[in-house]
């Protein structure tokens, strides 16, 4: 078991290799829309790469996840068959978000040998993602 600064640590050393490896600026939380990220996670024993909508306000919230849901079918086919929509997802933090994700599970942080499935799976989703993302941009923002 590692200490809090171990674990830190760790955790910043796997997002600086992750870096190092592959050199390019990911979308992420500059989409142009106020509260709708593009997000790679490493949770528990499992990664994820995700669509979150994380407005305060609930209408907000369920229009951009609704627009997310209505291309469902096109999202799954450029994406992967093994998204996952959840329009009430609970963070950590006891904040509720909407999240459109694929994980990666049974993988760990601390397992430095489950790395680089992990940053092949990031790679290959959120470029997909990312594609999704930018090709449907102004039907989700509309």
């Amino acid at each position: 078991m590692y200490s809090k600064e171990e674990a830190k640590n760790r955790r910043q050393l796997f997002w600086t290799m992750f870096g190092k490896r592959y050199h390019r600026k990911w979308l992420l939380y500059d989409t142009k829309l106020k509260d709708v990220v593009l997000k790679f996670s490493f949770e528990d024993r499992r990664a994820m790469v995700s669509i979150d909508v994380n407005h305060e306000d609930e209408v907000f919230r369920a229009y951009y996840y609704e627009k997310l849901l209505s291309l469902k079918n096109i999202m799954i086919e450029q994406v992967s068959t093994e998204l996952i929509f959840d329009e009430n997802y609970l963070l950590e933090s006891g904040k509720m978000i909407s999240r459109v994700f694929v994980m990666h599970e049974g993988v760990k942080i601390q397992k430095q040998t489950d790395w680089p499935v992990v940053y092949e799976f990031y790679n290959n989703y959120m470029d997909k993602m990312e594609a999704f993302f930018l090709e449907y941009k102004d039907f989700i923002e509309s």
